[in-house]
């Protein structure tokens, strides 16, 4: 079975493949002093309680990473337990899909894990659009190619900094309210946390659509699209464990 781990800024996603098929997935906090033992413990309590064994079924290991310690915590639990390496997401891996950015060494890790996922599920052109620490959206060519994509602060890190430079302001749930005129702060912070976030989106998957011609598949992927999708008019097919599904594709593509 392959081990894939995504490390976010916020959240690590890790999932179990037993071939092409998912068949377990957990996520947790990104929390950077979090030892490799400590990952080998949690890992290994989410593996069993799905009835499967850390140490005899494990076979193969990809991991994505945006947070360097994060990763050389991995790198060393791998290792550690498993004796052999894993297959980390960077320079020096074969991805099959061409990076048409000034320098490719730039691009995140889950973004090429998104887009070589979403072009081996629905060919190109296509969009992809992450909800996670930021909100990024990428584009694929109908060749197959990355041609690059833009960041925009994510649902949380926006809030979180209208919270802290307003102090008579108070945190409230991420839901769409009743109205986008809010009746109450509560509503109104809701209505510009959400429908906010949902304007951005339509109109930046507009702009991606005219640049590629207008016909691209649009996927939506991301801790944080849930609370999105409802609201949004783009055509949108939700694929949560897009990053993984990446991860897997290009372990086998290194590995075979």
């Amino acid at each position: 079975m392959l081990l894939t781990i995504d490390v976010g800024n916020t959240q690590t996603v890790i999932g179990i493949f037993d071939g092409d098929e998912l068949v377990e997935h957990w996520r947790v906090a990104s929390v950077e002093d979090r030892t490799s033992d400590e990952w080998a413990l949690l890992i290994g309590s989410f593996l069993e309680m799905a009835d499967l064994s850390f140490s005899k079924q494990v076979t193969g290991v990809a991991i994505s990473s945006g947070v360097p310690r994060v990763t050389q915590a991995l790198r060393d639990m791998v290792e550690r337990y498993f004796y052999f390496q894993p297959i980390v997401l960077g320079p020096g891996i074969k991805t099959g899909m061409p990076i048409l950015y000034d320098n490719p060494k730039e691009v995140g890790a889950d973004r090429i894990a998104d887009a070589v996922a979403a072009f081996e599920m629905y060919g190109g052109p296509t969009i992809v659009v992450d909800f996670g620490t930021a909100t990024v959206f990428d584009a694929i060519s109908e060749r197959g190619e990355y041609l690059g994509g833009a960041i925009c602060p994510g649902i949380q890190v926006s809030a979180a900094a209208l919270f802290q430079a307003a102090a008579g302001l108070r945190r409230v749930e991420f839901s769409a309210p009743r109205n986008v005129m809010g009746r109450s702060t509560a509503e109104s912070l809701q209505s510009g946390i959400v429908f906010g976030t949902v304007g951005l989106v339509d109109g930046m998957i507009e702009r991606f659509q005219e640049e590629l011609g207008g016909d691209a598949v649009t996927i939506a992927t991301g801790g944080l699209a849930e609370v999105v999708l409802p609201e949004v008019d783009a055509d949108l097919r939700y694929e949560p464990w897009l990053t993984l599904r990446g991860l897997r594709i290009i372990y086998d593509r290194n590995v075979g």
